[in-house]
């Protein structure tokens, strides 16, 4: 158990213990320094004053058990510098930053330390003396009660500079973040400021750039502007030049003026002499068809030409006398019309047993061609007639012989390209092409549609068939229209052509697709009638003129009797069945002939598909040319003989006057 102490102990130790407390709060104000800090960090800064309070306090506890006086003399001491003022100074936060910028301005004068009263203290009292004692602590008590009011009044005066001072602190604040705001936007503008800078800087040397690029430009425009005024000056000259020349040039056009009255004047006089040319022109145009209608009328609307091919390699020589071709009444220099056949007859007699006489056959013809005629000239002898199908007049040429007499080469010619070879095909086209371009600088305007068809057996194929047209259907003979006198072939192709490429490209294949057979006469001997027919359309637009014709070119079998054309084997009775059909063809074509020239009411056009398809060509207003052609051969003497009488029987038929089909 703790002994009891004595009340006057205790009363001492408090008195101790608050005069340590008066003489921490009678401390000096705060440097500058120490205001600029917080509220906190000013704790932080006083914890060392209350730690050393409480220490003066243990030790004065301890110095007071062992004597009194110097405890109150080392109370009575001033305190020296506190740990605050002593400590290095701190930068707190913004607040107290603000803080101690205001303390500053307001330059607080710290507050003095109190005067001490001088006062002799008595000597040590003896311990008995406790009145005495007690008497002096109450007046110490007493002084320091003075002092600690006068330090609570100083205390309260600068807690209310500390708060002024926050409050402006607060305020310094808000305005610090104000500011901080604008001087960031500052910050922005003049990064965006700097961005720009750079840019215009950047702009700033394009320029440059450009200036110089333009300062060139300059130069070269302004060494251009001398060039220019120098031409300028030249173009000065010459203009000065030109005016002068201008102005002797509209001397002259006045002079010219009066001129071109004049030749206006011969210009229309000149038209309608034209025109009257035009007149006149049409008008012998017309004349001249007209004669050259009547000069192949005199000629005679059936015609017949008689040609002789020539000897071919391999082939025996004819003897002499054979053949002849004698002169015309107009001496050498007259084309042949008449030729004389000798024939000798193998009879003896049965008295003398010497040889028959020999027969001379003699035929007259409108023309005949000797073995050395070149298809020229046969060519020369019909463009006439194949002008006449130009100007509206059906037009039929025939073809007519036995096998291997040159009926294919007399139409066609001889494949190859050879144009001394071409043959009437060709040639004629070629001629109607080129009159065709003539007659169109008169205002006619021509056109040509083409079809090529054979006669096999009496039934018609179409010889321009190509691909799957080739046997589709069977080609038949019908009108055009109803009421119509036209013919036309069904599933027949017809073909405009317009120049001579197109009509070899079409004899071409034509030939290839014509039925040709083996026979004694004939290697390669044509078994069909092939009828290339052109239907002519002419048309004058400013008169109102217009003349459609055909022109019909026909290869016709080889016409021969039935023995000596075949050859045995198994093909006779097909070969026997063409030959019977191809005689009673061109029988019938005699017959309707010899109808047309007796003028009979009923010509058998019917009996023949042959004659049911050219019937529009062969009677009326139509023109008729048959070429007879034979063999200068004497082994075929028999069927040379058959095909002149043939042929003398059709050239002494007369038909009535041709008519041209106009409308």
């Amino acid at each position: 158990m703790q002994a009891q102490r004595p009340p006057l102990l205790e009363v001492k130790r408090n008195f101790e213990l608050k005069t340590t407390l008066v003489k921490a709060s009678s401390r000096p104000p705060l440097s500058g320094s120490r205001l600029k800090r917080g509220p906190d960090q000013m704790k932080e800064a006083l914890e060392p004053a209350k730690k050393r309070t409480r220490g003066l306090g243990a030790v004065t506890k301890i110095d007071t058990s062992r004597s009194k006086g110097p405890l109150l003399s080392s109370l009575s001491q001033p305190q020296g510098p506190t740990a605050a003022q002593k400590g290095p100074k701190k930068t707190g936060p913004r607040g107290c930053t603000a803080v101690g910028s205001v303390l500053k301005n307001q330059k607080l004068a710290p507050t003095a330390p109190a005067q001490k009263p001088v006062r002799k203290r008595p000597g040590k009292r003896p311990d008995w003396d406790l009145k005495g004692q007690l008497c002096d602590l109450t007046e110490e008590l007493k002084c320091y009660r003075e002092k600690t009011q006068k330090l609570d009044q100083e205390n309260q005066g600068l807690q209310e500079q500390l708060k002024e001072a926050q409050e402006q602190a607060a305020a310094l604040g808000t305005e610090r973040n104000t500011l901080e705001g604008e001087l960031a936007s500052v910050r922005t503008q003049a990064e965006q400021c700097q961005q720009k800078l750079e840019a215009l800087c950047a702009r700033v040397l394009e320029l440059e750039e450009w200036l110089g690029t333009k300062e060139n430009l300059i130069q070269e425009l302004q060494k251009e502007q001398l060039e220019l005024q120098e031409e300028r000056k030249a173009l000065a000259t010459r203009l000065e030049e030109q005016e002068r020349r201008l102005q002797a040039s509209e001397a002259a056009l006045l002079s010219n003026e009066s001129e071109v009255v004049c030749l206006r004047q011969k210009t229309a006089a000149q038209v309608t002499l034209l025109a009257e040319q035009g007149d006149r022109l049409h008008g012998l145009e017309m004349e001249r068809r007209r004669l050259h209608n009547q000069l192949q009328e005199l000629k005679g609307n059936i015609r017949v030409f008689c040609r002789v091919r020539p000897v071919l390699a391999g082939e025996p020589t004819p003897s002499p006398g054979f053949l002849l071709f004698p002169h015309g009444p107009a001496g050498p220099s007259d084309p042949p019309t008449r030729l004389s056949l000798s024939r000798s007859d193998d009879r003896r007699s049965t008295l003398t047993r010497a040889p028959a006489p020999t027969t001379r056959h003699d035929f007259s013809f409108d023309r005949v061609f000797p073995p050395g005629s070149k298809q020229e000239e046969v060519f020369e002898e019909i463009s006439m007639l194949v002008q006449s199908a130009l100007d509206g007049y059906p037009v039929c040429i025939f073809a007519y012989g036995q096998t291997g007499s040159g009926k294919t080469f007399t139409m066609e010619g001889r494949p190859g390209g050879d144009p001394q070879l071409e043959g009437l095909i060709p040639r004629a086209m070629r001629h109607l092409f080129s009159v065709a371009q003539e007659m169109s600088g008169q205002g006619w305007t021509y056109s040509f549609v083409a079809s090529y068809v054979e006669i096999y057996n009496e039934t018609v194929r179409d010889l321009l068939a190509t691909g799957t047209r080739k046997g589709q259907g069977e080609c038949e003979i019908r009108r055009a229209r109803p009421g119509s006198e036209e013919l036309t072939v069904t599933n027949a192709r017809y073909v405009p052509v317009s120049c001579e490429r197109e009509v070899e490209a079409l004899l071409h294949l034509a030939h290839q697709n014509r039925a040709v057979a083996r026979t004694a006469q004939n290697e390669r001997s044509s078994r069909s009638h092939s009828v290339f027919q052109l239907q002519i359309s002419g048309e004058h637009a400013a008169r109102g003129l217009q003349c459609v014709a055909p022109l019909n070119l026909v290869d016709l079998a080889g016409s021969e009797r039935l023995d000596p054309g075949l050859t045995l084997g198994p093909g006779e009775r097909d070969r026997l069945r063409e030959t019977q059909s191809i005689n009673s063809s061109l029988s019938t074509l005699g017959l309707v002939i010899m109808a047309l020239s007796n003028k009979e009411s009923h010509v058998p056009y019917r009996n023949s598909k042959l004659t049911y398809l050219l019937q529009n060509s062969l009677g009326g207003s139509a023109k008729m040319l048959m070429f007879v052609n034979i063999s200068p051969l004497e082994e075929n003497v028999s069927e040379s003989l058959n095909s002149l009488r043939f042929a003398s029987k059709v050239n002494q038929c007369v038909i009535g006057t041709a008519q041209a089909n106009k409308k």
